[in-house]
């Protein structure tokens, strides 16, 4: 399935499965949640449940012009992976990581799908990133590799937008990885049997007013989904809803000679084979936000 969390007619939160690329059924008019958290921590009810309105059809809702939601919007927990593809690290002038590299990420940091990525005022080196995210749909602690796809609910894209002078300042990332509005969620979470293992072996770009900045491929990280699963859950207990976002492959604006930012009126287009196009317009702070 492809599951879409968005407003309906009335400005409500409202989950739904994508039929085709034009329409969707409207799984909270079928009597299921509201957000696509809640309905993961149904677990496999959750999907089944899913799945059966998906088949009765049911209240449709056209895609064109859908105000979507990120997908997940209030997640117990955001891992963020560094430097996990071998060229991305190289670029970055760091040996490959040993060990995952991880820090986090404020859901307030990001939107969704067609909704405008923020250039904070106090910055003009904001960075595109194109990464996988899993999400994890059932809980477990200390869960083995071999065991970790299972805890798998499905994928979806970001796009980790970065404030670089920020991010550098410490050898922490967080502060610059984690201004508001400025990275993209969406637009819909794949379930795991809809994609490879691990969903491994696909193409994952970025395009940055329609130039070719990033183009790689999940099978060149590091460490997989489920050597990051398995490490996240020796700290944590794992939640439905729960995210993590894989890290990014080379080709950033921070490495390139000139150094490219993103500035307001670009175009980011992040794109993940079978999981989906993700497209925001950079736009600068308000006004009204500033000190």
């Amino acid at each position: 399935m492809r599951l879409v969390a968005f407003l309906d007619v009335n400005g409500r939160p409202a989950i739904g499965a994508r039929i085709d690329a034009d329409t969707i059924v409207n799984l909270t008019a079928a009597g299921l949640p509201d957000s696509l958290d809640a309905l993961l921590h149904m677990e496999s009810a959750g999907m089944q449940a899913a799945r059966q309105a998906l088949e009765r059809r049911g209240v449709t809702v056209s895609t064109h012009g859908l105000r979507y939601l990120p997908p997940i919007s209030t997640p117990s927990k955001v891992f963020a992976i560094g430097l996990n593809y071998i060229d991305h690290a190289a670029e970055s002038n760091f040996a490959p990581p040993k060990y995952p590299v991880i820090f986090s990420r404020y859901p307030s940091s990001w939107v969704a799908h067609d909704e405008p990525i923020v250039r904070p005022h106090v910055s003009t080196q904001f960075d595109y990133e194109a990464e996988l995210v899993v999400v994890v749909g059932k809980a477990g602690r200390y869960i083995s590799k071999e065991a970790a796809l299972d805890h798998v609910a499905g994928y979806s894209v970001f796009n980790e937008g970065s404030i670089r002078d920020f991010q550098l300042r410490t050898n922490q990332w967080t502060i610059g990885k984690t201004f508001d509005s400025s990275g993209a969620f969406g637009p819909e979470l794949v379930t795991a049997d809809e994609l490879p293992a691990g969903a491994k072996g696909l193409r994952i770009s970025c395009r940055l007013n329609g130039v070719t900045m990033q183009d790689a491929n999940t099978a060149d990280m590091i460490f997989d989904v489920a050597t990051l699963i398995a490490a996240c859950s020796e700290a944590v207990e794992l939640q439905p809803g729960d995210i993590i976002i894989s890290g990014t492959p080379s080709g950033v604006g921070l490495a390139r000679d000139p150094q490219v930012w993103m500035k307001p009126g670009d175009v980011c287009e992040i794109e993940i084979e079978g999981v989906g196009l993700l497209r925001n317009r950079v736009v600068d702070e308000e006004r009204n936000t500033r000190p």
